[in-house]
This record gives structure tokens, sequence and C-alpha cells, in this order.
């Protein structure tokens, strides 16, 4: 089972509040995920490393779309969560949709 969180409530609102390459943390239900901007791609994902829980928050965002932890420099697909460096599971990330409306982020239910 998944739900689906709308943050914000226009397109603008988002823009102005992700800006690109800025890793932000956000609420979304009782979760914390992190949320960056790549270009007018909205990407989210669990805010730890799957490695040894490491803030992704702190980390970074490379040239060729993946999230750099900031502890040991595990690399993660921003788009598929597949660990591109490192030996780790793979990241969780989660569905987004920016509309006129906000931004739809789809969670699984814990």
């Amino acid at each position: 089972m998944t739900k689906t969180y709308t943050l914000g409530n226009s397109k603008s609102q988002i823009e102005a509040m992700i800006p690109k390459l800025v890793i932000k943390k956000v609420k979304v239900g009782d979760r914390s995920i992190a949320l960056v901007r790549i270009k007018d791609d909205f990407f989210a994902f669990n805010s730890t490393c799957p490695h040894r829980g490491a803030s992704l928050i702190e980390g970074s965002i490379n040239g060729i779309g993946e999230v750099i932890c900031p502890l040991h420099s595990y690399r993660f697909d921003i788009k598929t969560g597949q660990v591109k460096s490192g030996s780790c599971g793979d990241l969780e990330v989660f569905h987004c949709e920016l509309s006129e409306d906000g931004l739809k982020i789809t969670l699984p239910d814990q």
C-alpha cells in the first residue's frame, strides 16, 4: 500500500522552496525524507544512508545524478536508488510528480 502527500500548493511555491541541487529535508506524514531538484525534475529519497545511517541531507549531488553520502562517499543513483559505489543496500527512493497544485510524493505505508 502507498500514500500520496502533496507538498506546497503551487508549482511556483515548490520551485522557490527547493533550489536546484540543494538537498532539503522535508516532513511528509510522520516521516522525514530528502528532496532535491535537478534541472526541472524532483527526486525524493530516504534521508539516511543505508550503510551506516549518515544524514544524506549533508551529502551532495554529482554531475551524473548521484547522491553522495558525506560519511564514506558511497554513491546512489538518484532515480533508482541503486548503489553505484560502496557495499551496502540500495537507497529507498520515492515517486515525485510536480503539478500546478504542488509536489506529489508517494510513500509506502509503514
